[in-house]
């Protein structure tokens, strides 16, 4: 599904910086050579690499930071202009008004009037979810958002740096335990994917300061919502890229994301895990599509 960029969004009257983490520069291996990976990501060879000092937020940008957006500038995003966007079956009431599932993705459904606003079509809203990651977000309009803000979106170093949280070569951003080694630690899939979730767990993203944050105060860097970053995908990513402030910004077509969703599950997306990457076209848009900002 494509969908044109939004327009451009105004200068910022305010710049909601509250909530920033500071990261240290250093060096980190970067990537993995992990079995469980996807060797069309490019997810390695892993290395060693070096990032300058930055800034990240603790959490994703929530409803109600977008919604402050949105009334200083009237943005209109993507999913917006285009009518409709992704949601995942399992989070549709009755009436939704879906369309057919896309070319190889059955447990989607392309949603008429799904947006930022009402993340499973009308009849849902977020006013009840202030604090909850903004989803139906594209690059595009994540773009728009940092424009406004006068911040900007993390390179994949910066994030997977910041995720680690000055771990060293661990799969998640808490160690190498299990997510569910009978505590839960992030939202991911839970139950049988893709049609039978556990008692008691619905579908969907919880509040961004859900669970407990990594070592560096962050919340969220595994599962929840997919993160959009700075960069243009391409599987060849590590070796393409610096060994200093690596970042890949030739046009590809594609941006990378990371983080995973709550959708990801160790028998199919296993993206949960710090030094796993995907990437989607810019204009793309789905309940499961967020962005975090640093600067």
């Amino acid at each position: 599904m494509q969908a044109p960029p939004g327009p451009a969004a105004a200068a910022p009257k305010t710049r909601p910086r509250a909530g920033m983490v500071w990261i240290p520069a250093q060096q980190f291996l970067m990537g993995s050579g992990d079995p469980d990976g996807f060797p069309d990501d490019g997810e390695g060879p892993p290395r060693l690499v070096t990032v300058d000092g930055f800034h990240i937020a603790a959490t994703t940008v929530t409803n109600r930071q977008f919604s402050d957006f949105v009334r200083d500038t009237r943005y209109v995003t993507d999913a917006e202009l285009l009518g409709a966007s992704f949601v995942f079956q399992g989070q549709l009431g009755a009436g939704a008004n879906a369309w057919a599932s896309p070319r190889g993705l059955p447990w989607w459904r392309i949603v008429e009037g799904a947006s930022w606003q009402r993340p499973e079509g009308p009849g849902s809203h977020i006013h009840e979810r202030p604090e909850h990651p903004v989803v139906h977000i594209s690059w595009f309009d994540a773009q728009a958002y940092c424009a406004w803000s006068g911040q900007r979106l993390p390179t994949e170093a910066e994030w997977e740096c910041a995720a680690r949280g000055g771990l060293h070569s661990k799969r998640y951003p808490w160690g190498d335990a299990p997510p569910q080694d009978g505590r839960t630690r992030c939202n991911i899939w839970q139950g049988a994917f893709p049609d039978r979730p556990a008692p008691g767990w619905t579908p969907g993203p919880l509040s961004a300061r859900s669970f407990e944050p990594n070592a560096y105060g962050l919340y969220n860097m595994a599962g929840n919502v997919w993160e959009w970053c700075a960069d243009a995908f391409t599987p060849h990513y590590h070796r393409l890229t610096a060994a200093h402030n690596p970042a890949f910004l030739r046009d590809s077509g594609r941006r990378s994301m990371r983080g995973g969703s709550f959708l990801c599950h160790a028998s199919y997306c296993n993206r949960y895990r710090v030094g796993a990457r995907n990437g989607n076209t810019p204009d793309s848009a789905a309940a499961n599509s967020g962005f975090r900002v640093a600067r």
